[in-house]
């Protein structure tokens, strides 16, 4: 029987790149998945499709991480249509880069409405739904542990807060059996990020295995936390950026 089977996952910004890959990974681990996005319709069909061809159920759900309603909403629709909720991941994330002195307080509350605020609001709507073995997992970025580029400031600032949201969540929520963690990836091969992009080998040379990761790589650390090998690990900040950090 597969590890997840019976499990209900709610990953948020799901459409495409990291967020696709994990629920694609989570649906053939043996979950029913339901996936955000704010635009993007087709793509997020498409995995949709992809969840239901391994014979698990999907579901997508159009809605705004930066909108408070929409967010808790999410949760509350998973739950209607599926039954349950036991693996919510916070994937949705804007990436603001620009000069400190450029990027004014419009560019900030979007970037803490969407990074901070929403995984915030879906964690603590999925809590009130989960049992003991419930898995909340956010993704982070190895930029929270390592800003090696200028222009990086408000986005770290963003990545690193989801440390101490998930340090806080492990203690609250562990006595009810509830796991909390943080993934950060590197240097990931998505459309916003590509491994062929002008700036990729300067990147890359920051790695230790000098490359970029595929989404499906960093998926499989999710999935390990979502399942029986994730059980006795919570509250950590977990890196999967082919050594950006050492």
């Amino acid at each position: 029987m597969p590890a997840l089977h019976g499990k209900v996952a709610l990953v948020t910004g799901g459409s495409r790149g990291i967020g696709a890959a994990v629920a694609r990974r989570l649906a053939a681990a043996g979950a029913d998945v339901a996936l955000t996005y704010q635009r993007g319709a087709d793509s997020a069909a498409d995995v949709v499709d992809a969840v239901k061809a391994v014979g698990r159920r999907g579901l997508a759900i159009q809605a705004d991480s930066g909108d408070v309603a929409a967010v808790t909403a999410a949760v509350d629709e998973t739950v209607a249509t599926l039954g349950r909720i036991d693996i919510l991941v916070n994937n949705a994330g804007v990436f603001p880069v620009g000069p400190v002195e450029e990027l004014g307080a419009e560019e900030f509350d979007r970037a803490v409405a969407v990074n901070v605020r929403a995984p915030y609001l879906a964690s603590r709507a999925a809590a009130r739904h989960m049992t003991d073995g419930g898995r909340i997992i956010s993704i982070g970025s190895n930029v929270a542990e390592r800003t090696v580029f200028p222009g990086l400031t408000l986005y770290a600032l963003t990545k690193t807060a989801l440390i101490g949201m998930t340090k806080g969540l492990a203690r609250e929520l562990g006595p009810r059996g509830i796991n909390a963690n943080v993934v950060h990836p590197g240097a990931t091969d998505t459309d916003a990020n590509p491994a062929h992009g002008p700036n990729a080998a300067t990147i890359s040379g920051f790695t230790a295995l000098g490359r970029y990761a595929a989404p499906d790589e960093i998926a499989a650390t999710v999935v390990h936390l979502a399942g029986d090998g994730g059980a006795y690990i919570t509250g950590a900040a977990i890196a999967v950026d082919g050594g950006f950090t050492v």
